[in-house]
């Protein structure tokens, strides 16, 4: 039997790495996304690459790449100064490399340049995407239309508990003249999954809503790559959706984030942010202390004028008891008058008597009959008489001159 021809592996491998050297003699542009990248002790950088689908997301190519340690300054430091990012997972870069295969190694790439502006253009398209999409979902105002308190007096912060922006945003409102309070729930402020980390800190104060007036999510300074995780956007719609108005502090310095954007308040740092709750807390104070003086001054204005208006008063009072005294002397005088004109004395002085039987005043001849002994009085005494006759007052005569 016939051996059948081979080559070794090591042959294989050679042929290989000389098809690809006549290939691809020069170096290339190739675009790829970062999943991983790290710099081990010798100081070599050593980078995976891949490229999804972009409807599926599934993988469709992966490769290794390296950079050495004699160009890791001058491409991945040339990159950060550039672009204001560090060199992460997930970022989608350009960059040129030439090809190269190793017998025991395989393909790797050997990167020698990226272009900053490539990756700074597609964080950029995917942030206007994430706006977009936002919008025409409706949900871009939601969080905004919320209304926050006078006074924000509870205040529920996402933050690290080891921040510097954490330590500064409290150290802030410990110079506050106000009570104010604030629980902090933690997550993870940058990096991978940080954006995830800070949607489970919502939902989590989201079921405690009641007691708190507002939300901070704060966290310091950092490059642009840091705080990627902000224009991601189920951070951004989870804060549209949120029940109470959310402040951020997320440290931007130079560009705004969705995350900002979609925020009831945005500002930019936490120390701004500790400084803007103490000073709504001040403008209320101030107000309340601006109406207590007004209502002060109303108050004094309100008792000069009801003084005035009781003096004029009891001075018309004082002249209407003048005149009703007055009025009712007059008539009294003339009842006084009155009376005295119809007096027993004067009447009897008018040759007038009064006629009594059985000591009641006779008004009627049908009182007695002839025969009663009746009693008269007049102006110097009394009589004691008998009636012997009785006539009606129509058949005596006319009495001339009163007497």
């Amino acid at each position: 039997m016939n051996a059948i021809q081979h080559i070794t592996l090591a042959q294989l491998q050679g042929r290989i790495s000389i098809a690809l050297a006549e290939a691809l003699p020069l170096p290339v542009w190739v675009s790829a996304e970062v999943a991983d990248i790290k710099i081990n002790a010798s100081g070599h950088c050593y980078i995976e690459l891949i490229e999804k689908n972009e409807k599926s997301g599934a993988t469709e190519a992966q490769a290794r790449a390296t950079i050495w340690r004699s160009q890791v300054m001058s491409t991945i430091g040339r990159f950060e100064q550039e672009s204001g990012q560090r060199l992460t997972k997930g970022m989608k870069i350009l960059f040129k490399a030439t090809v190269q295969h190793h017998a025991v190694y395989g393909m790797s790439l050997q990167i020698q340049q990226i272009d900053a502006m490539h990756t700074i253009g597609d964080m950029e398209r995917r942030k206007q995407l994430c706006i977009e999409q936002l919008q025409k979902e409706g949900v871009w105002d939601l969080n905004r239309s919320l209304t926050m308190p006078d006074v924000v007096q509870r205040v529920a912060v996402i933050s690290s508990a080891t921040a510097a922006g954490y330590q500064d945003f409290m150290k802030e409102l410990g110079r506050s003249a106000y009570r104010i309070e604030t629980e902090l729930f933690e997550a993870t402020m940058q990096g991978e999954r940080c954006d995830e980390s800070i949607v489970a800190a919502l939902y989590a104060i989201a079921e405690r809503s009641e007691e708190f007036d507002a939300v901070a999510i704060i966290r310091g300074g950092g490059s642009t790559s840091d705080l990627e995780c902000y224009n991601s956007y189920n951070l951004a719609f989870a804060v549209t959706q949120f029940p109470l108005p959310v402040l951020t502090g997320i440290g931007h310095d130079k560009d705004t984030s969705v995350t900002d954007m979609v925020a009831h308040t945005p500002l930019k740092t936490p120390t701004a942010v500790a400084a803007w709750i103490d000073q709504r807390a001040a403008d209320f104070d101030g107000r309340l202390e601006y109406h207590a003086i007004s209502l002060r001054d109303i108050c004094r204005q309100a008792t000069h004028s009801a003084a005035l208006r009781l003096e004029n008063f009891s001075a018309e009072v004082r002249h209407l008891a003048e005149r009703t005294l007055q009025s009712e002397k007059q008539r009294l005088d003339g009842i006084a008058t009155l009376v005295a004109n119809f007096a027993p004395e004067r009447i009897f002085r008018l040759g007038y008597a009064i006629a009594r039987k059985e000591g009641k005043a006779l008004q009627s001849v049908e009182n007695v009959d002839v025969g009663d002994v009746i009693n008269i009085a007049i102006a110097d005494g009394e009589l004691n008489a008998t009636v012997v006759e009785k006539r009606k007052a129509e058949n005596i005569a006319p009495i001339k001159n009163g007497i």
